[in-house]
């Protein structure tokens, strides 16, 4: 049986658009067929524990089914990102193409040396939180009693809200 998975794509290197569309289109493939998904609206950020002079983020969700393990899904994005431009830095969060992290997978809970999950800045981080909220307010994450939509509305950061650049992409 399928699982339920959340990724966070975000990019701020190049035609930034084209890339999340190519990574979400990779991602797709990944699904059985005759599956759904869900996706959010497309937000511009500003970087957050980046580089100085880092580039805007445009920064989205989406939700797939996925008929592997979450290890083999991280394998699969790592891939991906790859096959997009990314490259390995010596510099924390350098600017790059495409970043795909992996923010919950149905209900497992994961903290190994290669995956933590759900995601652990998760709820930090109101350029994912916002778009996930977009496609999912009510879920409550492995480990957590409160909602998408409330951790967002209760976020103590002085993060600027992402501005929506287009609900269809």
């Amino acid at each position: 049986m399928a699982s339920r998975t959340g990724i966070a794509l975000g990019t701020n290197v190049g035609n930034r658009l084209a890339n999340l569309r190519n990574a979400r289109n990779l991602l797709l493939n990944l699904m059985p067929p005759d599956t759904s998904y869900l996706q959010s609206g497309l937000y511009q950020s500003e970087p957050v524990d980046c580089p100085p002079n880092s580039p805007d983020f445009y920064n989205a969700v989406i939700e797939i089914d996925y008929l592997g393990n979450p290890h083999d899904l991280l394998r699969a994005t790592q891939f991906i990102e790859w096959k997009l431009g990314r490259q390995s830095s010596a510099v924390r969060n350098a600017p790059r193409p495409i970043d795909l992290d992996l923010l919950y997978f149905d209900d497992v809970m994961i903290n190994d040396d290669q995956l933590v999950l759900p995601h652990p800045r998760l709820t930090d981080r109101r350029f994912v939180l916002q778009p996930l909220a977009d496609i999912h307010p009510h879920l409550v994450l492995p480990g957590d009693e409160t909602t998408v939509g409330e951790h967002l509305r209760k976020l103590d950061t002085d993060e600027a809200d992402p501005i929506l650049i287009q609900s269809v992409w």
